[in-house]
């Protein structure tokens, strides 16, 4: 699904708006369907991405699509600027010094791998973004994570790391999914 510029921009509006809201309230703006055309009110997954200064300041999303596409930005945006453990919450007065990109996430496809090597082969940089899980360890990386990791060997490893998993080890149990992103950022 490609969206026009003018759909990104209204999304993109949409997520610096719930944030807003968010950080009043708590909760995501409401968004209701007759403000949107029926073919955005589909389900779709998204991560919501904020940087300062190119410097990540928080990233929150789902992989699975679960509510219409507008509501999953605007309950995404309020995860990224307020529940993201790595970082304080978002201050409505730090709020217009960041920069907001939108991932809207493809069903992710599982990968019939058995080992590193076979994972390996298997990805491809950029278009990919993985998720891994074992047992109560589960990760993903975005497809954009490539361009601060560009080495396979080291993207994964990061992968691994973030999902609490030993580098190079790979669990009997071990279950990956890839999948692309439509991303779109405010200019």
């Amino acid at each position: 699904m490609m969206l026009a510029v003018v759909t990104q921009r209204r999304l993109l509006a949409l997520a610096r708006e719930s944030m807003a809201h968010g950080i009043a309230t708590g909760l995501p703006i409401p968004v209701r369907a007759e403000e949107w055309p029926d073919s955005l009110w589909v389900p779709r997954a998204t991560f919501v991405t904020l940087t300062r200064e190119g410097r990540l300041r928080g990233c929150r999303g789902r992989i699975d699509a679960v509510q219409p596409l507008p509501q999953d930005v605007a309950v995404s945006a309020v995860e990224t600027a307020l529940d993201d453990p790595r970082f304080p919450p978002v201050t409505a007065t730090e709020l217009p010094e960041l920069e907001i990109a939108i991932s809207m996430l493809t069903p992710p496809e599982t990968l019939s791998v058995s080992d590193r090597e076979s994972l390996r082969l298997a990805v491809v940089p950029h278009p990919d973004g993985l998720l891994i899980a074992s047992g109560g360890h589960r990760a993903t990386f975005l497809p954009k994570v490539w361009e601060q990791l560009p080495d396979v060997d080291d993207f994964l490893d990061a992968l691994w790391g973030k999902a609490g998993l030993r580098r190079r080890i790979w669990p009997s149990d071990l279950h990956v999914q890839r999948y692309d992103a439509i991303e779109f950022a405010e200019a």
